[in-house]
């Protein structure tokens, strides 16, 4: 991927070597559905959150920083790049039809993290908060994402960060919110269904970046493809299952199959069109 030259983002909020001291009150949305959007890469977001009625108001308490090593550093510059390619394409799209881009914020931390949905540890992989339109990562899953889950790459890596802020997109478009109100009206089943169809929006609007990042800037290099794709299929929740628990049942799914998962990054990475990416009236 060609990213050295490209524009830093202005909107990267650097906490490594934060502390983050006493409890965390957050999660306004809920463990349960919060969740289903969170647990991105096979994290175990069941006992991560601390749960409570009210964001967070308090500023996140703040340490002398630790250095970093030289790759962080160049993975950091590489995330903040990513997320102003991802500024560009949104912002030429909702201006096209006539709305205004919000660009989110992206968190980096280590180890542990007060965001205003709750307190969140690296375990749980990169995710997106709604209540503060923040996106948080530990930049040492991409490790994980290397060597646990086979998907190397820098392209795979940036497809990471592209399907959270298609999460973002999801948010400021009000797909969030009525998936989080349909879930509740629903049983278990269909809430897991719900997840899936916003999950699979999510890759879909990470391919729709790609296709127009490469059409404006031709980012992509041989191979890269291929790293998005491979990623996108191994944190399908058919792979993920049958890796920890030896089978699989389809109807727990919350993020889609290794299959459904490259489908719709595909659907948005041909057609670079929001618009196709309505998960929620096809057949995923």
């Amino acid at each position: 991927m060609r990213w050295e030259f490209g524009r830093r983002s202005t909107n990267v909020e650097d906490r490594r070597g934060a502390g983050v001291a006493g409890p965390v009150v957050g999660g306004g949305i809920g463990a349960v559905i919060l969740s289903l959007i969170v647990m991105f890469l096979g994290g175990d977001p069941g006992a991560i959150w601390d749960q409570g009625d009210a964001p967070s108001d308090r500023a996140p308490t703040t340490s002398t920083r630790t250095p970093q090593s030289t790759s962080q550093d160049q993975l950091s510059e590489f995330v903040s790049v990513v997320l102003a390619d991802t500024e560009d394409t949104w912002s030429d799209i909702f201006q096209q039809s006539g709305a205004n881009y919000v660009e989110p914020k992206l968190v980096l931390y280590s180890g542990t993290v007060d965001s205003a949905c709750g307190f969140a540890r690296s375990a749980m992989g990169p995710f997106y908060c709604p209540r503060d339109q923040k996106v948080y990562i530990d930049l040492d899953f991409y490790q994980d994402l290397k060597y646990r889950y086979q998907a190397p790459g820098d392209f795979a890596q940036a497809y990471v960060i592209a399907h959270e802020v298609g999460h973002h997109v999801q948010n400021l478009l009000g797909v969030a919110d009525r998936v989080r109100s349909l879930q509740q009206q629903v049983d278990r089943t269909d809430a897991n269904q719900l997840s899936v169809r916003l999950e699979l929006q999510a890759d879909c609007f990470a391919g729709v970046w790609a296709h127009h990042a490469q059409r404006s800037r031709q980012i992509l290099e041989q191979g890269d493809i291929e790293e998005a794709l491979n990623a996108a299929s191994s944190i399908g929740d058919d792979r993920l299952q049958e890796r920890s628990r030896g089978y699989v049942v389809p109807e727990s799914f919350t993020h889609g199959s290794a299959a459904q998962r490259v489908r719709w990054f595909k659907q948005g990475i041909q057609t670079g069109n929001p618009e196709q990416c309505n998960t929620f009236a096809a057949n995923p």
